[in-house]
């Protein structure tokens, strides 16, 4: 008899992470000797501060090895309550709090605790690779909400206004965002919140991960803290990129008792609570200051130079459309112009996703295509690199780029 290899529906309905996959291409790449630039992970090329390390390692010295609460150690979330309140505005008692491996794991729960079969879930779009397939493993529906370059890629509120259904459950807003670099003024979240308040059943997930990753002028607002926003918001965070602290696997969801208890319950069945390390690490990560202090501050002046320079080099290339982002560590580049051309010894190049197999093939630079965000126009850089591989990286990307010019083709 032959075996039954089938798969769930719900499996086989999600797409694998693209940013994942290409990330593994291009280690796999540099693993065969070939010279690639890995410019397509979002992950700060920052060592772990040493105060957060040094607090890891003295918590296996001391033997904290041991699992702790489902829902995190008190005294990290008690930390984070203190953090949220005297930062974002935002009162949240520890019983609100759960602790998780990672922000994304705070998501896919939160979706999994709100949503029913048949929901729907309101994502605008250039948006981070995982929303809408979280949305699918909860059974709900996501329904995409496109923005436009030339509006910073933010959301309008009168499209989502038009949008809302009775099945309209979930609306997840990412500012700073991935993959933009778009950060919400608050007068357009107040905007977006005078809509969701006309709408009892519309709960919304404010993704908060680049919140300390800002440049001046722009600020951050959490959106829980707008009139009324409260009782409907579910906020995540998390301390991989402000920090640096991306394989310690640390993030957090705060929010109404009744949802964020769901999603503990939820987590008890998963994996229980984060590392017992980690959360040290996490208490010192909080303990650096005001947003990360002086540690923090110093590599957000370092990513603002780079995003100067990108920006600056970008715009100067004949046929990419730029929307300069206020924050995270990303570009978001309109490269549409050179799509429907032939590049020769590659093949036609017809999308985001060829043209950056033709950048990783001619100029050994690994980007993530805009498919994978919902914008097929574009393609995101990852500037969490040094100044030095950017600046190589973009000689890389003009010489691949030159022979597809209008210049060169005409």
């Amino acid at each position: 008899m032959a075996l039954d290899d089938s798969l769930s529906p719900r499996v086989t309905a999600v797409k694998p992470s693209r940013t994942v996959a290409i990330s593994d291409q291009a280690n796999a790449l540099v693993e065969a000797g070939v010279p690639v630039i890995r410019l397509a992970a979002g992950e700060p090329d920052f060592d772990t501060p040493a105060p957060i390390a040094e607090a890891g390692i003295n918590a296996i010295r001391q033997g904290h090895t041991r699992y702790t609460p489902n829902a995190g150690t008190l005294q990290l979330r008690q930390a984070i309550s203190h953090k949220l309140k005297e930062e974002n505005g935002i009162t949240y008692a520890p019983d609100q709090i759960v602790l998780s491996n990672g922000a994304k794991q705070s998501i896919a729960q939160a979706l999994l605790a709100v949503c029913s079969p048949g929901d729907e879930v309101i994502i605008p779009a250039p948006y981070w690779v995982s929303y809408p397939e979280m949305a699918r493993l909860a059974d709900a529906i996501p329904v995409i909400l496109p923005t436009s370059i030339h509006n910073n890629f933010l959301l309008d509120p009168k499209l989502l206004q038009s949008k809302i259904t009775p099945r309209s459950r979930l609306l997840i807003l990412c500012s700073p965002s991935n993959p933009t670099g778009s950060v919400y003024p608050k007068k357009l979240l107040q905007d977006i919140a005078h809509i969701v308040a006309n709408h009892p059943r519309l709960m919304v997930i404010s993704d908060e991960i680049y919140e300390h990753i800002i440049y001046a002028p722009a600020t951050h607002t959490s959106f829980a803290s707008l009139p009324g926003m409260w009782d409907t918001t579910l906020t995540v965070n998390g301390f991989s990129k402000a920090f640096a602290m991306t394989g310690w696997r640390l993030g957090y969801i705060a929010g109404p008792k009744h949802f964020v208890a769901a999603c503990a319950k939820l987590q008890s069945q998963f994996t229980s609570g984060p590392s017992s390390i980690a959360q040290k690490a996490g208490v010192a990560a909080l303990g650096l200051g005001y947003a990360g202090g002086e540690i923090v501050a110093n590599m957000v002046k370092a990513f603002r130079e780079r995003r100067d320079f990108l920006v600056k080099s970008f715009s100067a290339i004949e046929g990419i459309k730029i929307s300069e982002p206020q924050g995270a560590f990303y570009l978001f580049i309109d490269v549409s112009s050179y799509y429907g051309k032939e590049a020769e010894g590659f093949g036609r190049i017809d999308d985001s996703e060829s043209l950056c197999r033709y950048l990783l093939d001619k100029g050994q630079v690994a980007l993530v295509p805009g498919s994978a965000f919902g914008d097929d126009t574009c393609v995101r850089i990852s500037y969490a690199e040094s100044l030095s591989i950017l600046q190589e990286a973009v000689e890389r990307i003009k010489k691949a780029l030159a022979p597809l010019s209008s210049a060169a083709l005409s």
